[in-house]
């Protein structure tokens, strides 16, 4: 008794700490992982071996596979091939949601709506329609697209796991498909017709506005009365209290890109700098450089430096970026990453000036400066998505064979997987490695491929899950939902199940979810004396479902910044979804997983 007292604190514990989001989920996990050891719930042995578990094994090994197809251009191409030019509105997000939902059934879910969102941005900004009316319709069809396949979300392959347990043998790669795309057919379909009149548009948000360069990127002169002449970049703020960022210096035919702050200005020398007009009247006032004019394109005012060197681009953080609680003077973004932070903007919130010391968030979007040649490793480093189309070409064989090779060994790795030749997490690792082998990818992108946090996230929390049997915690959650037996037919039982599932995965990961309420299906099938199979398949669906929120799933959080949504625009979309979810959910899955 006194471990399931100790269990239930702790998984309240973190389900708290999960919701108030000051500390990392990896870190909660690990806290509140090491806190059941000390107390005995678990021993020593079991502490981490969670990171030998099958689930942990084939999302790490999916990553290196997304990454690969990415870098192929394979992707991409079905892409615009799909796409193509749509008559109207609603078929455009059609064909935008279906093809993130057919990406995400077979790949990361973030990656599928990394290569859908700069697509879906281009076609907002085409259609003269706000991106808002776009990207959550796009992010909510990555989670859709998850409940097709065993690896399209991290709880298919937990749950699949937690499966063995009862049967002795995990749900099959397709098993979830006829559920999962009869709720992807609907749930589209009702988004097209119906969802779109509930998403509000941010006509602030377009991605024209998102920063609009002209206000703050000007061109001034150094000229021979100036009273920075022979003075120091530092020298505008040390000296005339001006904060100004110079971008770039034009010396004749001589260019220097990202200036020192002691670098000398001399007469003549043209500046590229950021500031807001006000802090523009005043540098002029103050300093009496002449200005130039505003650009709207940076190389515009760099003539002679070639397209292909430097670019400003804008991304988004992701939850996972090292970024995130720090300023970019703390990260040294200039000096380590040789990347210039021009502007950042919170919810459609401009921000100019005063960046070093501008703590970052996730879903913040940032404008920046850096060589074209390093920008899709800046992506991977910062953990950041681009926003506009990615100007980093991908190298792809002219005859072909390269560009599909890795699609032709993901497909025979789905196929083994699917006869029962060898199970998931060895086909899908064993096609990762090969993929190094075979020069695909390097094996400095295998490791970047791999989203470490949720490694992490998963292998220490599994355990967590294992406690909540062995200390008896699921049985006694389990008794309390069959005393509403007597209320309530087995299948809603499994309603009741599912809405407690939607409304955790809605507050912390669908991983967590996943882990926490699998016993509790297990155990509350049990109880009932049926086969766990509906329930679990139930919690699937469920921990999916994560629409409500955008802290619910990492693709709600990345388009909250370029949509200019705000928390509670993401129920009016979500909840119909939800409902469809258990709607059209409950009968299949009772059809196909009896008691």
């Amino acid at each position: 008794m006194v471990h399931q007292v100790i269990v239930f604190a702790v998984i309240i514990s973190t389900l708290v700490l999960f919701i108030d989001g000051r500390i990392r989920y990896e870190y909660v996990s690990i806290m509140s992982l090491l806190f059941l050891t000390i107390t005995g719930v678990i021993s020593p042995e079991e502490t981490f071996s969670g990171f030998g578990h099958p689930a942990v094994i084939t999302v790490a090994s999916v990553f290196v596979i997304s990454a690969a197809l990415i870098k192929s251009g394979i992707v991409e191409r079905l892409v615009i091939l799909l796409n193509g030019k749509s008559p109207s509105l609603h078929f455009k997000i059609a064909g935008l949601m279906y093809i993130t939902a057919f990406l995400s059934a077979f790949m990361n879910n973030v990656g599928a709506l990394a290569l859908i969102l700069p697509v879906a941005l281009r076609i907002a900004k085409d259609s003269k329609t706000s991106p808002s009316k776009f990207l959550m319709p796009v992010a909510f069809a990555s989670l859709l697209g998850g409940m097709v396949t065993i690896i399209g979300t991290p709880p298919n392959l937990i749950i699949s796991n937690y499966r063995v347990q009862f049967s002795g043998q995990s749900f099959n790669f397709f098993d979830f498909s006829p559920v999962g795309i009869t709720v992807v057919i609907i749930g589209i379909g009702f988004t097209v017709l119906l969802g779109i009149k509930f998403i509000p548009e941010r006509k602030s948000q377009r991605e024209d506005e998102l920063f609009n360069i002209g206000e703050y990127l000007s061109e001034v002169v150094v000229t021979e009365t100036s009273k920075m002449a022979g003075k120091r970049i530092r020298d505008f703020y040390e000296i005339f209290k001006v904060e100004v960022g110079v971008l770039s210096i034009n010396r004749n035919k001589y260019k220097i890109i990202i200036p020192k702050p002691n670098e000398r200005l001399f007469p003549g020398d043209v500046l590229i700098i950021k500031t807001d007009s006000l802090e523009l009247k005043e540098l002029i006032n103050r300093t009496g450089l002449s200005l130039k004019g505003a650009k709207l394109d940076f190389l515009e005012s760099m003539p002679n430096l070639k397209p292909d060197e430097f670019s400003l681009v804008e991304v988004v953080l992701r939850d996972d970026s090292l970024l995130i609680g720090r300023t970019a003077l703390e990260v040294k973004l200039r000096n380590r990453y040789n990347v210039n932070l021009v502007a950042v903007s919170r919810k459609g919130e401009l921000s100019i000036g005063r960046l070093k010391r501008f703590r970052f968030k996730a879903g913040d979007i940032l404008l920046l400066q850096a060589p074209v040649s390093i920008l899709q490793d800046i992506y991977n480093k910062l953990s950041c998505l681009p926003l506009a189309e990615r100007s980093v070409k991908i190298n792809v064989d002219k005859k072909g064979t390269s560009q599909f090779l890795p699609l032709g060994l993901f497909f025979i790795g789905i196929v083994f997987t699917t006869i029962g030749f060898i199970p998931v997490q060895i086909a899908f690792s064993a096609v990762a490695i090969l993929l190094v082998t075979l020069k695909m990818i390097t094996p400095r992108e295998f490791y970047e491929a791999i989203e470490w946090p949720t490694i992490l996230l998963l292998g220490t929390l599994l355990p967590l899950g294992s406690a909540l049997q062995k200390s008896g915690a699921a049985d006694t959650i389990a008794g309390l939902l069959t005393k509403l037996s007597f209320m309530f037919s087995p299948a809603w039982m499994i309603v009741i199940l599912m809405l407690i599932t939607m409304i955790i995965t809605n507050l912390i990961s669908s991983t967590a979810t996943a882990i926490l309420m699998g016993p509790v299906a297990l155990s509350l099938a049990s109880s009932l004396g049926f086969s766990p199979d509906p329930f679990l398949m139930g919690v699937c669906i469920a921990a999916s479902s994560a629409f409500l929120t955008p802290i619910g799933h990492q693709s709600n959080m990345l388009v909250m910044g370029p949509g200019g949504y705000k928390f509670t625009d993401y129920w009016r979309l979500g909840l119909p979804l939800c409902i469809i979810a258990i709607v059209c959910g409950i009968p299949l899955i009772l059809l196909l997983w009896r008691f």
